[in-house]
């Protein structure tokens, strides 16, 4: 007689817990998956997916006016908000589908409801408990809306991607990636959007010349950004809301959205009472097997608060399969994950900031700045920037930085080349593809003078 109900049970289906679900079941393990909102996750149902369907249907107004630059007449042109969210939520409901049928495929359980643990082996959901000889907690972030005055008026990300009409004015708090790339969407088609941030910058976190040539580029499109600023509080104001800044003056918005950041969901899971170690954030601490404080509960993805992107947590969930039901033992190299931000225009980045560069080595940059061969003649004043850091004394490339067109696909590539330990003589001896922006990473021969580079 089987000592537990399940081999292992998954408490969240987003993109690592339905990796590692899936991979254990197909490896003989039985399986099952809680899951108490919608099978896919964050990325799937309010990030990364419906995120990225609203910025390419944005584009479209940027190429509408571009076009005429070559000739073409653009007349009549309208955007119709509803029906992109409806679009949009066509494609989320089939990906749903999908991911169901991938996991029952794979011979796991699925259980709608939301699962607590109750001890080391047992999770309880819909009033009954079940045991496992594992569980793996894989249930993610959720959005941060800070305490003031008024905050019940303001909506988050995920409330953004299913608004019902587009606001014409429109305040975000926060200046991260969610922020900047909610911001250039509704700017593209046609909101008039304030960017509220504490710091002087935008993007914390990511190389000094990203942050300053992103800002530069949105403010062209007229995105303001209000740096240093705090928000004293929201009120309802007629149709709209009235938003009080620290230094007394205020701003009328249509919406009042804020994206500061976001938490690992693990209150009321049950974590501590199980006796599973978790950091200040509430993030659960784990080992490179992805093991808590507790031998039989894992944790993996944004829940663990490492590195928070959906490729990683989806290796995350691999790994754990792979180590614990298929006899392959494996742990992730978290080392030069590629990363973007889908702002407008896009951001693309692997490896070290000049900053993290500088406190470990001695380093050359190599920076150009250029205008794209598409806005020669669209007339866009909008420009591309390339960053190559290199350590000076292995001549080893430490880190790439694009903003511009494409950034994020040609990262991509870059990050094969960061991960075999490229070196910048090997880049100049790669024969570029011409007329493209990506030839400018292997034809950049000048270093920056180091009397112009920052101090370290």
């Amino acid at each position: 007689m089987a000592r537990f109900d399940y081999d292992l049970i998954t408490i969240g289906a987003g993109s690592g817990g339905v990796r590692a679900s899936r991979l254990a079941g197909r490896y003989g393990a039985k399986v099952a998956v809680i899951e108490e909102s919608r099978y896919g996750g964050t990325c799937v149902m309010r990030g990364c997916v419906p995120k990225k369907l609203l910025v390419i249907g944005s584009h479209f107004a940027q190429h509408f006016e571009d076009a005429v630059g070559f000739g073409w007449t653009i007349q009549g042109a309208t955007h119709d908000w509803g029906a992109m969210i409806s679009a949009k939520n066509k494609e989320l409901d089939r990906l749903e589908g999908i991911y169901k049928r991938l996991l029952r495929d794979a011979n796991v359980s699925l259980i709608d409801g939301r699962g607590v643990i109750a001890d080391p082996h047992t999770v309880e959901v819909n009033g009954q408990r079940m045991t496992a000889e594992k569980i793996l907690v894989a249930v993610g972030g959720w959005p941060v809306v800070p305490e003031f005055p008024g905050h019940e008026h303001v909506i988050s990300s995920n409330e953004a991607l299913d608004l019902p009409t587009r606001p014409k004015r429109i305040v975000i708090i926060g200046g991260g990636y969610i922020a900047v790339e909610f911001a250039g969407v509704f700017a593209a088609l046609g909101s008039v959007v304030t960017l509220i941030i504490r710091s002087g910058q935008i993007l914390r976190g990511f190389d000094q010349d990203v942050r300053s040539t992103l800002a530069e580029e949105i403010e062209k499109d007229g995105i303001k950004i209000r740096r240093d600023c705090r928000i004293r509080s929201v009120e309802k104001a007629g149709a709209g809301y009235s938003v009080m800044f620290d230094l007394g003056d205020e701003i009328i918005a249509d919406c009042v959205m804020v994206a500061t950041g976001r938490a690992p969901n693990t209150a009321t899971l049950g974590l501590k009472e199980a006796g599973v170690t978790l950091n200040t954030k509430g993030a659960v601490k784990v080992d490179e097997w992805n093991r808590s404080s507790v031998e039989s509960i894992f944790a993996v993805g944004d829940v663990t608060d490492r590195i928070n992107l959906t490729p990683v947590a989806i290796n995350e969930g691999r790994v754990f399969a792979e180590t614990f039901f298929n006899k392959n033992p494996l742990t992730l190299d978290y080392t030069n994950v590629a990363s973007a931000v889908f702002s407008q225009p896009p951001v693309g980045v692997v490896g070290f900031t000049e900053e993290e560069a500088r406190a470990k080595h001695k380093v050359r940059l190599f920076i150009s700045r250029f205008k794209p061969m598409k806005h020669t003649l669209s007339g866009r004043d909008e420009r591309t920037m390339m960053k190559l850091i290199v350590d000076r004394a292995t001549d080893k490339v430490l880190g790439c930085h694009m903003v511009g067109d494409d950034a994020p696909e040609i990262i991509q590539g870059l990050a094969v080349a960061l991960k075999c330990g490229a070196t910048k003589a090997q880049f100049d001896a790669t024969v570029g593809i011409h007329p493209t922006a990506a030839e400018e990473f292997v034809t950049m021969r000048d270093p920056v003078p180091e009397k112009e580079a920052p101090e370290a």
